[in-house]
């Protein structure tokens, strides 16, 4: 088939399966494949080029991590964690919620999203059970909180490793100038929380005081493999922190972890890999040829393109449409692809956009491409990696996070995230 075929077919197939996963009538996984699958026989993209679009680094990081954490949860640490957590509330849901919130909005600016939303949403299930109220709520609270706080560094969201080494940013380049829109995102987005659940969420006087009589230090009798455990585990998070410094890849660094904890606690392995999120990763790997289809026939660069020509290359214009429609496209599509595809178009761009102004470079698209694609993972229940794992994790446990539902939460807060940014872009760059 001719380019121009393809690039029509390649929009047809992704908008069908996206209709498709929006409704919730198949399971998203049959989906994500089955449309994969198609773009292949289809011949939009050859078998061993679909391979190559599969990010093999997040499937595996994925496994890693999701080993980790069910040999860790046989130990107690989660319920000792949600106890301890449940009493410096006093019990109290919303409290509980927000504190939650900016637990997992700090740990994502230093681990990736979703190593974050692994480790959290266990507890955050085991509290919501003992306070007998659905933890939906919390778990989508949750991933507005990891893709927000992931947003602040070089090393919180893969996009911004990405832009960090074609800008040649450091970590504290990207502290400096994100963190104060996204503390202040954070910032109302409790408020929000607040407002909207404090006469929702109710746990009765009763509940709460048995909340406060229970003994977390019983919970975990092995002393042991705790530490064997804190221990890996404090490994892989310095691992995740250093992995540029020493050139090992996180999933590299999660699968040895996972392999060494299993080996210490003597664990077998048919039991743990049972138990990994296996529709959630196929789920992924469906996605990503999905997307990699309107990447391989110049859909995702064709839009790029014809929406930063209206800027006419300038400066102003160009950052504001950048952050826009960034923000709006990895609400769609996986933000990694986009970014991919947007670094080139920026360099090339970006020199011609401050000719004859006062800026000596055009660092600020860089910024605007980060809060853009970060902050718009926000916007649906597949705009990002964490979005897909806790809505799998939730099913896993029998509470199903719908699509429709999502967006109630992730478009309201995905816009209030685009004026702030914009805003603070004007006010930081152009004023």
């Amino acid at each position: 088939m001719g380019p121009a075929l393809n690039f029509y077919l390649s929009i047809f197939i992704f908008l069908i399966a996206y209709i498709f996963i929006i409704s919730e009538k198949i399971n998203r996984m049959i989906v994500a494949l089955l449309g994969a699958t198609i773009m292949i026989f289809v011949k939009i993209l050859f078998s061993d080029k679909a391979l190559e679009l599969i990010d093999w680094n997040v499937i595996l990081l994925l496994i890693g991590m999701m080993l980790i954490v069910n040999m860790i949860k046989k130990i107690g640490i989660f319920e000792w964690l949600a106890i301890k957590t449940a009493k410096l509330v006093k019990g109290n849901p919303v409290y509980l919620m927000i504190l939650l919130m900016w637990i997992t909005a700090i740990i994502s600016a230093f681990l990736d999203n979703v190593t974050t939303v692994l480790l959290i949403a266990p507890v955050i299930l085991l509290l919501s059970a003992q306070m007998k109220i659905t933890p939906i709520p919390f778990l989508i609270t949750q991933i507005l909180a990891s893709n927000i706080g992931g947003t602040s560094t070089l090393i919180g969201d893969p996009p911004n490793i990405l832009i960090g080494s074609a800008a040649n940013l450091s970590f504290m380049d990207f502290l400096a100038n994100l963190i104060l829109p996204i503390f202040s995102i954070m910032s109302i987005l409790s408020v929000v929380i607040y407002l909207i659940f404090k006469n929702k969420l109710k746990v009765s006087k009763e509940l709460r005081a048995e909340i406060m009589s229970y003994d977390e230090r019983g919970i975990i009798t092995d002393n042991v493999k705790l530490w064997k455990s804190l221990g890996i585990l404090a490994f892989v998070f310095i691992g995740f922190l250093l992995h540029n410094l020493f050139h090992y890849e996180p999933y590299l660094i999660a699968l040895f972890g996972a392999t060494l904890l299993m080996f210490l606690l003597k664990e077998e392995p048919e039991h743990l890999f049972a138990d990994v999120e296996w529709t959630t990763l196929f789920f992924f790997i469906g996605l990503f040829i999905l997307v990699g289809g309107l990447q391989e026939s110049g859909v995702i660069k064709f839009v790029a393109e014809k929406i930063i020509k209206l800027s006419g290359n300038n400066i102003f214009i160009l950052t504001i449409v950048i952050l826009f429609i960034s923000i709006v496209l990895s609400a769609i599509v996986d933000n990694i692809p986009f970014v991919i595809t947007m670094i080139p178009i920026i360099k090339q761009i970006g020199p011609q956009a401050i000719e004859n102004t006062k800026f000596s470079n055009f660092e600020v698209l860089w910024w605007a491409l980060a809060l853009g694609a970060c902050l718009g993972g926000n916007g649906t229940l597949i705009g990002a990696s964490a979005n897909v794992v806790v809505a799998g994790l939730a099913e896993k446990n029998g509470y199903k996070i719908s699509f429709v539902e999502f967006l109630k939460y992730g478009v309201p807060i995905t816009i209030v995230a685009a004026v702030i940014s914009g805003f603070y872009l004007y006010f930081k760059y152009f004023f």
